[in-house]
């Protein structure tokens, strides 16, 4: 092995960059991933004890026996620059360390609310007893060698140590364009969700988005061939969430992207002033007489919760933590969401604030007088919003699939004074209910996607557990499962026979009067009973 090593640290780090080495799996390389010696493996036996005293080295456990370094490094470039990174193979275990403990604080909480998943399998992520990664350099060069590329990504292309990222590192048949598709499309992808991600490599210049032989596709342009390499290099394959939306990336026969207008559908960020063109085919109208219609996107409940790559839903829950800000992902955002297939019969503003509430502040809820299956929802900020949107897109209400998507509205207004509007309008902005109003509130590391197990707080000595099933099989629903936490009897895990049930159920009964001046809370849980 050291000798076939000793070949790789010969070669020139340009060549490092271009990918050569790193993104052929066939490659002598990529057998040799770092195998900790003998020693190495003594010393990280007390490593299983669970979270101990926050650390920038992190402990990641259970992982896929094929993974990559770059998957794992994915894990946590959403939260700032990685330093090192040692594979531990025969164990299935890995060590990363991160420039700041902070950035370390900030992905331990942010993937004990959503647990982390690689190659559809779910990994366990803690903080290690060790404070830095010291690793042996000549059995870890692969892995330094990836670091290196990643790490040039991330600062913005900044040359790498004495030497300069040259076009030559670059072959010629790639471009600085992109062309992407997405498979398995459970969950729409937003031209705002492309830039956030691709964003993480360099700057993008444009983006144009369309619909060909029933397949949503991208092509996106960056300033510099290097940033389209690592992007494809890091990306290609990955799920934007769960076991769906997988990027397929390829590079474009064009070199410039011709964008007509700034909408949802195309984009030039070099050029705000463009028009907005009413919605028309960004593209040339011969090119988009070629594209077949939009099609419809299959709901698949509970995919939705997102995979571990630096994507919008990691992005906005690590900003929403107010704890690292992202680029890309300002509080400013869209904070209006449109809500439609409501069941019109059932849905009121306060249901709608109740679900849409577990996931941020919302302000005001309007549904539309003359389309009552669709409603405006506002959240206190975007991040909110594109965090409902994520976990409340395909989930069933009241019966219905619901369909949530961002509106093009800033504001939901309020009807006029004197006005009756039935009802459909609700102004929340001075709700004591907010559940995230306090900065850093515990709230934020528990979020969670809907599920059939609920989280019950703020229980009354008095109340039994069979006050509560029978409080919840009210709701129409079945109780599968019931049990108070060991420690605190003021909390319960409760699971309701599915999720649909479970989310109707936190409707009607999160803040409900348990009597003793006691408002039960209910949240999603990631725990099952």
């Amino acid at each position: 092995i050291v000798t076939e090593v000793a070949v790789g640290v010969k070669r020139g780090s340009d060549e490092l960059l271009s990918g050569s080495v790193l993104s052929s799996p066939n490659s002598n390389m990529s057998g040799m991933v770092v195998t900790a010696n003998g020693n190495d493996s003594k010393k990280f036996k007390g490593e299983d004890k669970m979270d101990g005293a926050p650390s920038r080295v992190l402990h990641i456990r259970k992982l896929p026996g094929e993974v990559t370094e770059t998957e794992v490094i994915a894990l946590g470039l959403p939260f700032g620059k990685v330093t090192n990174i040692l594979m531990l193979k025969g164990k299935n275990q890995a060590f990363l360390e991160l420039a700041t403990e902070e950035a370390a604080i900030t992905m331990v909480n942010y993937y004990s609310a959503v647990t982390p998943h690689l190659r559809n399998q779910p990994i366990y992520i803690q903080y290690s007893n060790h404070k830095e990664l010291k690793t042996d350099n000549t059995l870890n060069q692969r892995a330094q060698a990836v670091l290196q590329a990643v790490t040039a990504v991330q600062t913005a292309n900044t040359p790498l140590s004495g030497t300069t990222v040259s076009e030559s590192a670059v072959t010629p048949a790639q471009s600085p364009v992109l062309r992407i598709i997405i498979d398995n499309m459970y969950y729409p992808v937003t031209l705002d969700v492309l830039h956030q991600i691709f964003s993480k490599f360099g700057a993008v210049l444009k983006i144009i988005t369309f619909t060909k032989n029933n397949q949503f596709q991208a092509l996106l342009q960056y300033g510099d061939p290097v940033n389209a390499q690592q992007a494809k290099l890091a990306l290609d394959g990955q799920n934007i969430y769960n076991a769906c939306c997988t990027l397929r990336i390829d590079f474009s026969k064009l070199v410039n992207l011709n964008v007509k207008y700034n909408n949802d559908k195309s984009r030039d960020y070099t050029r705000p002033d463009l028009p907005s063109g009413d919605g028309q085919p960004a593209l040339d109208p011969a090119i988009a007489a070629a594209f077949a219609k939009e099609t419809s996107l299959l709901a698949v409940p509970g995919a939705l919760s997102p995979l571990a790559i630096p994507n919008a839903a990691a992005a906005a829950a690590a900003a929403a933590a107010g704890r690292v800000g992202m680029p890309g992902v300002s509080a400013g955002g869209n904070t209006v969401l449109l809500v439609s297939n409501l069941n019109e019969e059932m849905v009121t503003p306060q249901s709608l604030f109740t679900l849409f509430g577990v996931y941020g502040d919302v302000q005001r809820v309007k549904i539309l007088y003359n389309k009552k299956d669709s409603a405006l929802i506002q959240m206190a900020d975007g991040n909110q919003s594109q965090l409902a949107m994520n976990h409340l897109n395909g989930q069933k209400m009241y019966g219905k699939i619901i369909r949530v998507t961002l509106s093009k509205h800033q504001t939901v207004q309020l009807p006029r004074e004197g006005l009756d509007d039935q009802g459909l309008t609700k102004d929340f902005g001075n709700s004591p209910l907010h559940r995230f109003k306090k900065p850093g509130s515990k709230n934020f590391q528990n979020i969670f996607p809907p599920s059939a197990t609920l989280h019950l707080s703020n229980i009354p000595p008095s109340v039994a557990e069979e006050d509560l099933r029978t409080l919840f099989a009210n709701t129409g629903g079945t109780v599968k499962a019931f049990k108070f936490f060991q420690r605190d009897h003021k909390m319960a895990l409760l699971q309701m026979a599915t999720v649909e049930e479970a989310i109707q159920a936190l409707i009607d009964l999160h803040n409900y009067n348990l009597g003793e001046n006691h408002h039960l809370r209910v949240s999603f849980s990631k725990s099952t009973i």
